[in-house]
């Protein structure tokens, strides 16, 4: 081979070794393993990624188990198939991930706990370690919510919570709280039975699985009993509680759809900061509040992103 011909081969390949390397990555089908209860969450995510340009079967492939946030059985099914990334909404699902596996990458969805005020990750901007996605302490959000309760019902003094014990929250409101946990669906319906003996004015329902699966049971259990209910989860307000506020966990798993996307393209998630959500909802169900004889002041009504009559 002469020198011209040598070196036009070795040209053409090394032109070629991108063009190879794209066809590739083209061909390629991510996994990513999803655990979560409510089939609506797997669409949210699903969306998201579709806005991002893949499809199911074609370029991302959805393993996603079903199981509660207290099985470990799902987890380790999900880590046993080495995806390229676990999305683990909830505290509970991604500690477990965190201890199965410190090499696939987690991402999670998780408005119950602080990672750095807990010690799992580094900081905010540069999280370490194998877990990142979007966060929310739940004291915040109960605060916020104790204080919509008393604008609605200005004489209330004692608040039963379902699964949380923040005395913090309620010394800063003058409101006595009875906390009560629900763990499993066999809680739920002794759950507000158990609230009512404590003669609460109204009822707090905060974040997890079992809640937001079964929370149109929840609030109908609630208005059984005369309970007023407000919940972090605008969704229960939709169900028939009084209030919700909170962010929409639907937009939050779209929204998490970037951090696979970026995860899949070579991002660790040590690097990518843990974001916090930034829209809120506030829905006020008139309709429940009528039912129950409570007038609802003008004012919040104004402030409400959604009244449901």
């Amino acid at each position: 081979m002469d020198r011209r011909a040598f070196i036009l081969t070795a040209a053409g390949g090394l032109l070629a070794a991108p063009l190879a390397t794209d066809a590739q990555q083209a061909d390629k089908v991510w996994r990513v393993g999803l655990a979560v209860a409510n089939p609506a969450l797997r669409d949210a995510l699903v969306a998201g990624l579709q806005e991002l340009g893949y499809q199911e079967g074609r370029n991302i492939a959805i393993d996603w188990r079903q199981g509660s946030a207290g099985e470990t059985r799902s987890i380790e099914d999900l880590v046993r198939l080495k995806p390229d990334c676990l999305v683990l909404p909830g505290q509970l699902r991604w500690e477990l991930g965190r201890k199965l596996t410190s090499t696939i990458s987690i991402i999670s969805i998780d408005l119950e706990s602080d990672p750095v005020a807990s010690g799992f990750v580094a900081s905010f901007a540069r999280p370490g370690g194998n877990v990142t996605g979007i966060f929310m302490d739940l004291p915040e959000l109960a605060g916020k919510e104790i204080q919509l309760l008393r604008e609605a019902i200005p004489a209330l003094t004692r608040l039963a919570v379902l699964w949380d014990e923040r005395q913090g929250a309620a010394k800063t409101t003058g409101t006595s709280l009875v906390p009560i946990a629900i763990r499993a669906d066999a809680d739920l319906d002794k759950a507000v039975s158990r609230a009512m003996r404590s003669r609460p004015q109204a009822l707090l329902v905060l974040s997890g699985p079992v809640i937001y699966v079964h929370r149109t049971r929840i609030v109908e259990s609630a208005i059984r009993n005369r309970l007023l209910s407000a919940s972090v989860q605008p969704e229960l307000a939709e169900a028939g509680g009084l209030l919700g506020y909170g962010p929409n966990l639907a937009e939050l798993f779209r929204q998490a759809a970037r951090y696979v996307d970026r995860v899949v393209k070579g991002a660790r998630p040590a690097d990518l900061p843990i974001e916090r959500p930034s829209r809120f909802r506030l829905l006020v169900n008139l309709k429940t509040a009528k039912a129950l004889g409570l007038t609802i002041p003008p004012a919040l009504l104004q402030r409400a992103d959604q009244v449901i009559e």
